[in-house]
């Protein structure tokens, strides 16, 4: 599940509000659109947003979905509307509506207005809910049904049976307005979050069509199996052994890093084996957050990524991925530096497989070279990004996750994770490739170091040209003012080289120190001023 929404002017805030929510078998998504027109139709919105996803949860249990959203609806519709009259002497409590309700394999919604529910499935998009617009070019906008408009209203009900790999799309019309159903159906066909079909919609959004921007995605690529897979009675082997047959794979041996990862055979083919931690066994928080990890690294089909599968009719709590036979980044770094084409050939890599995650809302986490194997091909460097255990939501985490040497310095004080710290740890690792140290140095996990000046690469690399001195220094930069904020920020720089600007650390802080004694100076300056005038006036 993933939500987002832009405001079409940050000075006035957007009138959208929305929110999705999961307990046991069931996931509630709502979009609501304060209507234009009514002044107060942000706090309408919100309102309404608020009392369906805590009064749905709540709803007596002798209730269907249909009749506990039709009720719902109708009732919040209701109050707002007399407390419109109320306090306005006007409907001015106004807002659009679409929910969709999802329990087990079926979807149950209402909506009210020209905020939309779609489903994907197979490249094939589905519009469930229904415009309630006036027709015609010159009315298109105006609305025929809105929560809050009048004292009774009549919500569109619809319902579903849903498929494993369906998608669920909830958005305002800030969405549909700007992008048609065949961008909406290649967007959910490659399972775009929220995000992305937020942020395509704003950047495809001309000013006559541009407005509050909100979405709401729900993926289901196995109805109700995540949740089953967490409640399985698995084994969890407290000790592994060489030879230990586990669901059809003979262990052979663990890797060096984990007693909890191992290579193993079946049918003649060699994979990786890893198992949840045995703190998983009376630790809730652990095994989810195995389970998790196993999720993400087997719906990850891309090149980037090792493929990874859960064992069919498995006994124990596990999963497999493909063997590559390839030495990590680390050990390879350890014999040579890489040269200035691999480097940018690793970095092009790490920024398309993190954009490939933030497509799914998600980012690595924990990028460094120990978690980057280095298959060799002819004449070139292959690469593959493994170990999705610190795998996460963008902005879900504030801790310091992850390997201390790699976080960007305002991890250490509670920042999260984004595009803009994730940078940062693929600078530091194109730093430590290309000159065999990392930026700041070897860092402790329970430390809060001080980021001081980072030394020039082309100091401790002469073949480090000075387009890479400047993108590095910047992709590393302490001050997240200074760095790169975006992948794609990088990215273009990476494959332009002509058109890195350069810059100067040195000069920036030249700047600071300069403004520092202005500041200065005219603060005593009016503090003269003031003492003269005084003396004056006495």
């Amino acid at each position: 599940m993933t939500s987002f929404g832009v405001a079409r002017s940050e000075k006035e805030g957007s009138q959208d509000s929305f929110a999705v929510k999961s307990w046991g078998e069931t996931v509630i998504a709502v979009v609501a659109d304060g209507a234009g027109t009514a002044r107060h139709g942000r706090e309408a919105s919100s309102r309404i947003v608020q009392s369906l996803v805590s009064n749905y949860e709540a709803r007596p249990k002798t209730w269907s979905p249909e009749k506990a959203l039709t009720e719902l609806t109708t009732s919040i519709n209701r109050t707002l509307y007399r407390e419109s009259l109320s306090l306005h002497d006007a409907p001015e409590m106004v807002s659009t509506l679409a929910v969709a309700v999802i329990e087990g394999d079926k979807l149950y919604g209402v909506n009210v207005g020209d905020s939309r529910v779609y489903v994907s499935r197979a490249g094939k998009l589905t519009q469930l809910s229904q415009d309630h617009i006036h027709e015609g070019d010159a009315m298109k906008h105006v609305l025929t049904r809105a929560i809050g408009l009048g004292p009774e209203v009549e919500p569109h009900c619809f319902q579903m049976d849903l498929a494993d790999g369906d998608v669920a799309l909830l958005c305002s019309d800030g969405v549909s307005n700007v992008l048609g159903d065949e961008m909406l159906r290649t967007k959910l066909g490659h399972h775009a979050s929220a995000r992305s079909i937020v942020t395509t919609a704003r950047e495809q959004a001309t000013p006559e069509t541009l407005d509050d921007i909100s979405a709401v995605v729900v993926d289901m690529p196995a109805l109700g199996k995540l949740r089953a897979v967490s409640e399985l009675p698995l084994n969890i082997p407290e000790t592994l052994n060489k030879g230990d047959i586990i669901d059809g794979f003979t262990l052979v041996k663990p890797f060096q890093h984990s007693e909890r990862v191992w290579l193993a055979t079946r049918d003649g083919q060699r994979f990786t084996l890893k198992f949840a931690p045995v703190d998983a066994r009376d630790n809730e928080q652990v095994l989810n957050q195995f389970v998790k990890e196993a999720w993400n690294a087997t719906r990850l089909h891309a090149e980037f990524f090792v493929e990874a599968f859960v064992p069919e009719n498995a006994t124990t709590r596990c999963y497999a991925m493909e063997f590559v036979e390839a030495p990590s980044l680390k050990m390879l770094l350890r014999s040579r530096r890489l040269g200035v084409d691999e480097a940018v050939a690793l970095g092009k890599f790490l920024l398309n497989a993190s954009q490939y995650l933030l497509r799914l809302d998600l980012v690595h986490g924990d990028i460094k070279p120990e978690n980057i194997l280095v298959p060799a091909g002819y004449n070139t460097l292959n690469f593959k990004l493994i170990d999705l255990g610190s795998a996460t939501e963008i902005f879900s985490v504030t801790s310091r996750a992850g390997t201390a040497s790699y976080l960007a310095p305002e991890r250490f004080h509670e920042a999260p994770v984004c595009e803009c710290t994730e940078v940062y740890a693929i600078g530091a690792t194109l730093y430590q490739s290309l000159t065999g140290v990392l930026p700041y140095g070897e860092i402790e996990r329970f430390q809060t170091p001080q980021f001081g000046p980072v030394k020039i690469p082309s100091r401790l690399n002469p073949n480090i040209p000075p387009w890479l001195d400047s993108l590095l220094l910047r992709a590393v930069s302490s001050d997240p003012a200074m760095r790169y904020k975006n992948y794609s920020e990088l990215l273009f720089d990476l494959s332009h080289p002509e058109k890195v600007a350069p810059y100067h650390p040195r000069a920036i802080s030249q700047q600071r120190t300069l403004l520092f004694y202005k500041t200065s100076f005219y603060i005593l300056l009016t503090a003269l001023i003031a003492l003269l005038l005084g003396i004056i006036l006495h």
